[in-house]
């Protein structure tokens, strides 16, 4: 298996583990208080919608854009993991996959091209 395949299966692991986090955490897991579940949704699954359907046709620039999206998922979870002790777990796992879903789409964008 080449590192471009790897690294695409990778970043697809980390995607779609944020996406499944994402929805789980806000809806079954510890549902928002102060905020209406759908607003919450909106704003923390729309951005990883955006380069879906080009990181599921495997396009090196939506995997780029990925890569770049998943930052703000990282620095969400840092935050979270520090501020919110009841929900540390699942910050922490938004932080594993939006590192997995950064290093995955930059290696394979870095490999693609080779």
């Amino acid at each position: 298996m080449k590192i471009a395949q790897i690294g695409y299966v990778v970043a697809l692991a980390g995607f779609f583990g944020l996406f499944i986090l994402s929805m789980l955490w806000y809806t079954v897991l510890a549902p928002p208080t102060q905020f209406p579940v759908a607003l919450v949704l909106l704003v923390t699954v729309t951005p990883l919608l955006l380069p879906m359907r080009g990181l599921l046709n495997s396009k090196p620039k939506s995997c780029a854009w990925a890569a770049y999206i998943s930052l703000l998922y990282f620095i969400h979870g840092c935050i979270e993991t520090y501020s919110n002790p009841s929900e540390r777990y699942y910050a922490a796992l938004e932080v594993i996959f939006s590192l997995m879903l950064f290093f995955g789409a930059i290696a394979y964008v870095r490999w693609v091209k080779k």
